[in-house]
């Protein structure tokens, strides 16, 4: 089989283009669906800010060619599509280069996804003996995602939190170098007698499909997920139907008010370091931030200030090349992201809220996003928020201005950020578990 039709040649043979800076030369490879959402330039900011955050590329191991699932089509309609994996290591880091090659060796699916990582170990403050988990698929249809439920051992009814992670097509662990904070989350909860379940993120677990559809939005990212995943928790005999909470960190954080108001059956809301600047400004600043620990980043800011304009701009419609627009989303992406105001939809919610914020964070701020948390919330005395100095945006405590290069170290969620979301959860357990979970003590 030659080059233009072998999946795995083709996708070594983008990981080469990449590293030589070779972008156009990439973008020639695109299907018409993805070059109409991803352009040279869009991949080459993407792939520059991951150099800037790990390090230049140390080493690239053998692709990794998986068949094509029943649900994968092609734009013709053809079940033809092959996921191929590159695994990138970096010098402070990795990343998995995944790909969908059609049948003609075309890309029609391009992401640069978090390293699947095996020395993870669990945090200090796990319980492992007081859960059980299991695996569950959440959704139905083509979409379905795969989950996993961690349950405490005992007959509850436990209070319940449903896991969602932040922007980026990240598995259930929210897998970040050799981080996965999600799963501490998970395991640190369920051994203080929370029922939690987190899944794969339909960007993760169907990139293909998503890439192809130009009408997909953050909605569509998170609510139809994150709303399966209450009811999953809410019908297990063990759980609180009306003790089932939502969870998100970042962009899953700035989405949960609107998962709420979707699904009026939620007993409340965590938000860890949820934004509330709007995305494409907080974008530029973050950037430039970039830019101002690596000047080779400038290129990056001129691309994503000129992309961020063209978000403000009235001329934005759904029809906006996505490929001139931050980070590849499409315009009824952004569209949906531009009307939408997580505070105001917060605010209208008569559900208690637990608002959590890194002091360290740079990505999303004390100064430009917790302050909209207050200054919205302000008059709702069933509203908590609380900052965590030495964290940063993933909550791992540290000191010194956090850095991009802080993510590829091995690290854990702050058990102070652990201990408070269970403590914060334990008045809202019926009688009975709160005595069963006082006898396990």
């Amino acid at each position: 089989m030659t080059m233009g039709t072998d999946p795995a040649a083709i996708a070594m043979t983008v990981v080469e283009l990449a590293r030589s800076g070779r972008f156009a030369d990439i973008e020639a490879l695109f299907a018409p669906p993805l070059r109409a959402v991803v352009s040279a330039e869009t991949l080459q900011v993407a792939w520059e800010s991951q150099l800037s955050r790990i390090g230049a590329i140390s080493a690239v191991g053998t692709p990794i060619s998986e068949p094509p699932p029943e649900s994968s089509v092609t734009a013709s309609g053809k079940a033809e599509l092959v996921k191929v994996s590159v695994p990138v290591t970096y010098e402070r880091g990795g990343l998995t280069v995944v790909m969908s090659v059609d049948e003609t060796g075309l890309l029609q699916g391009l992401q640069l996804a978090p390293a699947l990582t095996e020395g993870w170990t669990p945090p200090p403050y796990v319980r492992r003996r007081r859960f059980d988990e299991q695996e569950v698929t959440v959704g139905s249809g083509a979409l379905a995602v795969p989950g996993t439920l961690s349950l405490p051992r005992g007959h509850g009814p436990w209070p319940g939190v449903v896991l969602l992670s932040g922007g980026g097509p990240f598995d259930r662990d929210a897998t970040s170098g050799p981080n996965k904070p999600l799963k501490d989350l998970a395991w640190g909860l369920a051994g203080r007698g929370v029922a939690v379940l987190r899944f794969d993120k339909v960007t993760h677990a169907h990139a293909g499909q998503v890439a192809a559809d130009p009408g997909f939005t953050m909605s569509d990212e998170y609510v139809p997920h994150a709303v399966a995943a209450v009811h999953l928790l809410q019908r297990h005999p063990a759980v609180d139907a009306a003790r089932v909470h939502v969870a998100g960190h970042s962009m899953g954080g700035k989405v949960a008010p609107r998962v709420a108001a979707a699904e009026p059956s939620v007993a409340g809301l965590v938000l860890l370091a949820g934004d509330t600047q709007p995305m494409h400004q907080a974008a530029v600043r973050v950037v430039r931030h970039l830019a101002s620990l690596d000047p080779g980043a400038q290129a990056a800011v001129e691309a994503i200030t000129r992309q961020a304009a063209l978000v403000d701009s009235p001329d934005l419609s759904a029809e906006t090349p996505a490929a001139e627009l931050p980070f590849g989303y499409s315009g009824a992406y952004w569209l949906d992201l531009r009307d939408y105001d997580p505070v105001a939809t917060a605010a209208a919610l008569d559900k208690p809220m637990l608002i959590l914020q890194g002091g360290r964070d740079y990505q999303v701020t004390v100064a430009d996003d917790l302050a909209g948390w207050r200054a919205g919330l302000a008059h709702r005395t069933d509203v908590t928020i609380r900052v965590y100095d030495a964290d940063d945006h993933l909550f791992f405590p540290g000191s010194g201005p956090s850095t991009p290069a802080d993510y590829g170290k091995a690290q854990h969620v702050d058990a102070a950020v652990v201990a408070d979301i269970a403590d914060w959860l334990a008045p809202r357990r019926s009688g009975f578990a709160r005595l069963v979970s006082g006898f396990k003590r």
